[in-house]
């Protein structure tokens, strides 16, 4: 059995960066992927699920959503499965939040804060000129390339595309993303040695440290998140037949009957399986 959490599963990834007590660690990663941009020296989290404010605007549920201590709003996402509208989702995300922070009233200026999203892509963008590691995202004006108005920022990392080893990484970002992409492989946490933040990453995401119930909501994460994956890759590579299509469909739907059971709720169990939540909510 592995010794650290698969932070591609959704509760290893929020165990990691999404808890109170941790928060040190998402600090220390944000400041390695915007350094010379932005320092961050606290943050804090807010509520994760958008309520509809009208029938006209869908509820929004974000895997990480949190203001800095300069005021901005960082979204982070982990997306493990390919989806052909990933990019307009994030866009809606992070415009969604900027349209909200209109103030009623005649007094109000225009003034807005930045919102950045962050995304974790355990994918590659199937366009040939998307094939890099990290795809930064801002308004600028498209003669000059001079940045129009930092208000809205998007960062991209496709995963997958990262493949240095542990000696290669010599940046904090770097060092960061290897950890990322092998924690489940390790017996030790490299870097603790250099950095005191692994070290503590390596404490919050030791399976062993977990209470009971916490292990056994990620061991439900980590089957999820496998067969969610070996569903993709035979799709991918084959297709499937509506016989095997309705064999998945009846296993989805014991997997959703059993987490409920274990208190998940609807909007949860659909960002585990990457569905929408109406689906979610018609098994009975």
């Amino acid at each position: 059995m592995a010794r650290y959490l698969n932070p591609f599963t959704d509760v290893g990834f929020k165990q990691i960066f999404g808890q109170e007590m941790s928060k040190d660690i998402l600090i220390s990663f944000l400041n390695a992927l915007l350094e010379g941009e932005r320092a961050i020296t606290d943050l804090v989290f807010l509520d994760k699920e958008r309520l509809r404010q009208d029938k006209e605007h869908r509820g929004l549920l974000y895997d990480i959503y949190c203001t800095t201590d300069t005021g901005e709003h960082i979204i982070v996402e982990m997306q493990n499965k390919f989806q052909a509208t990933f990019r307009d989702r994030a866009l809606y995300y992070a415009a969604t939040d900027i349209a909200r922070q209109g103030i009623k009233g005649s007094d109000w200026n225009y003034k807005l804060t930045p919102v950045y999203g962050v995304y974790f892509l355990n994918f590659k963008f199937r366009e040939t000129e998307l094939a890099k590691l990290r795809t930064d995202v801002a308004l600028a004006d498209m003669a000059t390339g001079e940045q129009f108005s930092d208000k809205l920022r998007m960062i991209f990392l496709q995963l997958p595309l990262f493949d240095l080893t542990e000696e290669e990484c010599d940046t904090d970002f770097k060092k960061w993303l290897y950890v990322l992409n092998n924690m489940q492989t390790f017996d030790r946490m490299p870097f603790a040695a250099q950095k005191a933040v692994f070290d503590r990453l390596g404490s919050i995401a030791e399976i062993a440290n977990m209470p009971k119930e916490e292990r056994w909501a990620y061991e439900e994460s980590l089957r999820i998140y496998r067969d969610n994956l070996a569903i993709a890759e035979t799709e991918f590579n084959s297709g499937f037949a509506k016989g095997e299509a309705r064999g998945r469909e009846g296993q989805m739907c014991e997997n959703i009957r059993a987490m409920r059971k274990n208190g998940f709720d609807d909007e949860t169990i659909a960002r585990i399986f990457s569905i929408p939540v109406d689906k979610v909510k018609s098994v009975r």
